[in-house]
């Protein structure tokens, strides 16, 4: 019975999922240099802080993003439901299957998928940032770009570490798509991005809840 639920529940996850989107009322941001990069069609690295991501999972592959998931059962019946919304995945993390995920992520790349991560992830703390999104627009030579939500009435899954929101039936969400962070390698380019990283995280968030906050 415990195997046959892990079976359906990626596929319970993602009809509901897609009837209470039908349900939302969607506004997404793009500043004009984000809108630039994706007009020339250029490679970048979305990243996202752990939680909001039940909001914008539908984005995977109207902005042909492909998202880097665990290892584990949880990430298992993730994958499954990313592949249900026409995306990709890569397996691993920094704690397991790191080197498997770099392979899965450069595979993607070369196939025209941008790899996005959760920047506080694998396990927190939450909201802060951790070199996983950097080292990977190093190697991609692409810039970050950041993508929050919010929305006018969420669910909250207060017993995960991560807090995560669901948006309930009929809320206004926002989705704000930030200007694209170069990273140059150099001395120190990990705690040199770390800030602009967070700080961009930060500024989309804070935009996404004066929005929903003002329109509803």
């Amino acid at each position: 019975m415990k195997q046959l639920g892990l079976r359906l529940a990626p596929y319970l996850l993602f009809v509901v999922h897609t009837l209470l989107r039908w349900t939302w009322r969607i506004d997404i941001h793009e500043t004009e240099e984000f809108k630039k990069l994706r007009a020339e069609n250029k490679m970048f690295v979305p990243g996202h802080w752990h939680g909001e991501e039940l909001g914008i999972i539908h984005m995977l592959k109207p902005y042909r993003v492909a998202a880097i998931v665990s290892q584990s059962a949880d990430g298992e019946i993730m994958a499954k439901v990313i592949s249900l919304f026409g995306s990709r995945t890569a397996r691993g993390s920094s704690t397991r299957g790191g080197v498997g995920a770099l392979k899965g992520i450069l595979r993607l790349a070369k196939e025209g998928w941008r790899p996005s991560v959760a920047v506080d992830g694998p396990k927190g703390p939450r909201h802060q940032v951790k070199p996983g999104i950097i080292e990977i627009a190093k190697v991609l030579k692409a810039p970050i770009v950041t993508v929050s939500m919010a929305s006018s009435n969420p669910f909250i899954f207060k017993k995960s570490w991560n807090k995560s929101e669901l948006p309930r039936p009929f809320s206004r969400v926002q989705i704000y798509w930030s200007d694209p962070i170069p990273v140059a390698p150099g001395e120190n380019f990990i705690e040199v991005h770390t800030p602009l990283v967070a700080e961009s995280l930060h500024r989309g968030r804070e935009y996404c809840l004066n929005a929903v906050k003002t329109n509803s």
